[in-house]
């Protein structure tokens, strides 16, 4: 069965953009500094193997919020693998001619399709909503937090209004990048 894996740049201070964000400016008023590690192309080997990793995923899930502002990734985030998007509004006219863009509001369902469509593989999941709603729906496996050097101070935190107690989790490794720690935890049942 498919593992489902939240990949996430995140602030030493939690934030996942900054603030001042908008549909034409997704990660907010210097966000985008938390992608440096990976936009600038990566530097270390231990920064190429997480996008290694990242790349080799065979199904996608991501919010509305990531999606769109990537411009949707041209239809095609990678290798021609399915892409669920999560969203509460229609699907935009734009989309309509991607054969590998399915858009819902139904995390679970959203969930199942991407993990049969992965095989044994991973289900890469973006955005911050996605991910509290597939921690809420126990859908998500584990987290791949990109702990970058900086503090943004201000901005969207990751896990708002996750609720529902704590939420334990098990660390399965951590690897050092340049600028960059990469954290993996498994989210215990």
């Amino acid at each position: 069965m498919a593992t489902t894996r939240l990949y996430m740049s995140m602030s030493l201070d939690g934030f996942i953009a900054g603030p001042n964000e908008t549909d034409d400016h997704g990660l907010g008023d210097g966000g985008l500094r938390l992608h440096d590690w990976i936009l600038e192309g990566p530097t270390s080997d231990a920064d190429r193997q997480v996008v290694d990793e990242m790349m080799a995923c065979r199904a996608i899930v991501a919010g509305r919020g990531t999606f769109e502002p990537a411009e949707g990734w041209g239809g095609d985030h990678h290798d021609g693998i399915p892409i669920w998007v999560l969203s509460r509004r229609p699907r935009p006219d734009w989309t309509k001619d991607w054969p590998l863009v399915t858009y819902g509001n139904d995390v679970e369902a959203a969930f199942a399709a991407a993990r049969e469509a992965a095989g044994d593989g991973v289900v890469l999941v973006h955005g911050a909503a996605v991910a509290v709603r597939a921690l809420q729906a126990g859908v998500l496996d584990e987290l791949e937090i990109h702990l970058v050097s900086a503090l943004m101070g201000e901005g969207r935190p990751l896990f708002a209004g996750l609720g529902l107690g704590p939420h334990e989790l098990d660390r399965v490794r951590v690897v050092e990048g340049d600028g960059v720690t990469h954290l993996r935890y498994r989210v215990r049942r």
